[in-house]
């Protein structure tokens, strides 16, 4: 029989525990470490969330990897044409692990209204475009529709709706330059026919998506060339691998980049997010740690006499700090429950109902997103209990320098 979890669950059992000195003390101890659960929950859950939204929208604009001329110069504008007619296109069968691949190209121009005007760019997209992200992005409307005969119809971002005071339904004339300026602009009537809000306002200010087979038609182009591809991969974490895969596997004449390199200072900021979860944790889990162990020194003071009878009565030190772990064990579970009630309640409250807007101009998104996993739950439960345990450790080495007369004597 283990006698000291019997004695220990004697002890948190019995009613003059609950009334005794040290009650007020082990329940700051509980609420430390339930304070502490909930604290560190939020930051992972908030951190991961706000680094996989703002990734998946830049990626919705870009593609995890882009492949284009060496002569484009980095421009967000299609200067130089490719052709579709490559060995990776439409399916990239020598580099596994790619889901689909897309042609698209992109021109500036001026959006005209009557009292306004608004400089942006039109993103060309074809019928092998996928709309997956933008699915998610409408508010109001229809996403186009490009696989049949070539139309005016195009999807506009809120923000930009709303600076132009646009509807679905409206229409809108878009100017776009020619090479030579003494020449007459081209000038195509678009007709809204949807709008989206990504939330990323940088983003929404500059796209406007319609038509790839106007702007091919603009600037000359044959009908099965494109300003670049944009390629889209299964495995997030396989980007940097995946994109020396395609350069290595693509003509000597294309480059490729990565959505991490071309929007370098973004993904920079959003990693900082690790170093904060990670500086959260440890400062939640030292005072929680600490306060575990004023409470156990407060135990072990309490408990002075009955620590020498029972040395007395031939318990090793071992035995007895077991038992006082056993307590605190218990403590810390106490703790650990409330703690993963709330924070998971709250979790799941900002999930579904949106509690805590975020402003866009500042975080990319428009509300607080947050990232459930039950492995990093189950994982930040085991370390906080395993170090509150080890951290016990020390403290609890008191007990092998009590002597047992003088316990027994201790008022």
């Amino acid at each position: 029989m283990n006698y000291e979890f019997f004695i220990a669950k004697r002890i948190i059992g019995s009613k003059a525990y609950k009334s005794s000195i040290s009650a007020p003390i082990i329940k700051i101890g509980i609420v430390a470490i339930a304070i502490g659960i909930v604290v560190m929950m939020i930051a992972i859950a908030t951190g991961i969330g706000l680094q996989q939204k703002i990734r998946d929208k830049v990626v919705a604009f870009n593609g995890h990897i882009t492949i284009s001329n060496y002569d484009s110069n980095n421009s967000q504008e299609s200067l130089v044409p490719i052709s579709k007619n490559q060995e990776f296109y439409p399916e990239f069968k020598s580099v596994e692990g790619i889901d689909h691949i897309q042609g698209v190209a992109s021109k500036f121009g001026v959006i005209r209204t009557e009292t306004d005007f608004e400089g942006v760019y039109l993103k060309g997209v074809g019928s092998d475009y996928n709309w997956k992200y933008f699915k998610e992005f409408l508010i109001d409307g229809r996403l186009p529709e490009f696989t049949g005969k070539r139309n005016e119809d195009v999807l506009i971002s809120e923000y930009l709706a709303n600076r132009l005071k646009f509807k679905v339904g409206d229409s809108f004339q878009m100017v776009f330059a020619k090479d030579d300026p003494e020449k007459l602009p081209n000038i195509i009537t678009y007709n809204v026919v949807g709008i989206y809000s990504s939330g990323f306002q940088d983003l929404d200010a500059q796209y406007i998506i319609g038509d790839i087979r106007h702007l091919q038609r603009i600037n000359r182009w044959e009908n099965d060339q494109i300003g670049n591809f944009e390629v889209f991969i299964n495995d997030y974490s396989e980007l940097e691998q995946k994109g020396r895969e395609i350069y290595q596997n693509t003509p000597s004449t294309f480059n490729t980049q990565t959505v991490t390199d071309k929007y370098y200072s973004i993904f920079e900021w959003i990693k900082i997010f690790d170093k904060n979860i990670f500086g959260i944790i440890g400062i939640m889990i030292l005072v929680a740690g600490i306060n575990m162990i004023t409470a156990l020194l407060v135990l072990i003071l309490e408990r002075t006499q009955m620590i020498g009878i029972l040395k007395a009565m031939g318990s090793s030190n071992w035995s007895i700090r077991k038992l006082f772990l056993y307590n605190a064990s218990y403590l810390i579970l106490l703790g650990l429950f409330w703690g993963n009630l709330i924070g998971l309640g709250l979790l799941f409250a900002q999930k579904y109902f949106k509690l805590f807007p975020l402003d866009p101009s500042v975080y990319y998104v428009t509300e607080a997103p947050v990232y459930i996993n039950f492995g990093y739950v189950f994982a930040l439960n085991i370390g906080t209990l395993v170090l509150c345990l080890l951290m016990l450790l020390i403290p609890s080495y008191i007990i092998t320098k009590i002597s047992p007369v003088k316990a027994i004597r201790f008022q």
